[in-house]
């Protein structure tokens, strides 16, 4: 990403990543790469007055799922399309030749911002990302499976300490727990953190057994909105709006509402609740502090 932040920076060009990249080192002074957007309106944004896209190890953009009405195809009308790099070449070279062609400076600026304030009040998702953003540890890995919860974390997060993240793959979901749990085998003097909605983590939340087994330290930040928010939001894109009770309830985590705290204890993971800001800032401050597993049931409200 370096080469291509150089390019950036020698031609006044934007450097994106893949909607779902597998991994993207970030904060220490590193240029900042824009993530393109899951949805297809905010990618179109992000695109937007584009008169030459430059494909490096990547394909067109296209939206993820079909939407009636709405484009499936993102690169703007009038834009050419140029693949420098295919899946079987050397992107990395490539990079770099383009950036030496061009005389691009020896290194791009990196990001420009601090970390946030830690916050205070009502824990809402916007607290949770200043959280994050004002405790992330250096060196620490993030694996992000926040979902509609978790779209203001990577902007908060920016300008912190070096770190990886590690993105959710393929549209599917319950990918976050298990990757946090093999980035903690594989790197034990790092720190994880995982960024779980409540939906996904129940797909693969015996993950928690493992990392307590194993002594892994993972901190799990489980986003409990109490709904798969992103279903509810997909139904409005695909034009299912005015669902009645039955099918709402379908989508809805009541009733009874799931205690985290007592799944974590049971798998042997220490465990506690925030339902305020200060009361996350001080959890959380003390979990990555903390060896080993844990886990925080932060409640927060739907953001759609």
């Amino acid at each position: 990403m370096r080469a291509a932040a150089r390019v950036a920076a020698a031609t006044g060009a934007k450097v994106l990543a893949e909607t779902f990249p597998t991994r993207v080192e970030r904060g220490g002074g590193l240029p900042e790469v824009e993530r393109l957007a899951y949805l297809a309106e905010f990618a179109s944004m992000q695109l937007g007055g584009l008169s030459h896209l430059l494909l490096v190890d990547a394909k067109a953009p296209v939206s993820f799922f079909a939407y009636p009405e709405k484009a499936s195809y993102l690169v703007p009308d009038g834009c050419q399309v140029h693949e420098l790099a295919g899946r079987a070449d050397d992107a990395a070279a490539t990079l770099e030749a383009l950036a030496e062609a061009l005389d691009a400076p020896a290194e791009a600026p990196g990001h420009v911002g601090g970390r946030p304030e830690r916050p205070t009040g009502a824990l809402t998702a916007m607290a949770i990302a200043d959280a994050v953003g004002a405790l992330l540890p250096e060196g620490a890995i993030v694996s992000d499976e926040a979902q509609t919860s978790g779209l203001f974390t990577p902007a908060a997060t920016a300008g912190g300490p070096r770190h990886s993240w590690l993105c959710l793959t393929g549209g599917a979901i319950g990918q976050g727990l298990p990757a946090a749990t093999g980035a903690a085998v594989a790197c034990p003097d790092r720190r994880v953190l995982a960024l779980e909605a409540d939906g996904s983590a129940l797909y693969t939340i015996q993950s928690l057994w493992t990392q307590a087994r194993e002594g892994l330290d993972v901190t799990t930040l489980i986003y409990n909105n109490r709904s798969y928010s992103v279903l509810n939001m997909e139904l409005g894109r695909v034009g299912a709006d005015g669902g009645g009770p039955a099918a709402q309830a379908m989508l809805d985590l009541h009733r009874p509402d799931i205690d985290f705290v007592q799944i974590a204890q049971g798998l042997g993971v220490p465990a506690t609740r925030a339902e305020t800001a200060d009361e996350l800032v001080a959890q959380l401050e003390a979990a990555l502090a903390t060896r080993g597993p844990s886990l925080i049931d932060a409640i927060v409200p739907p953001i759609i």
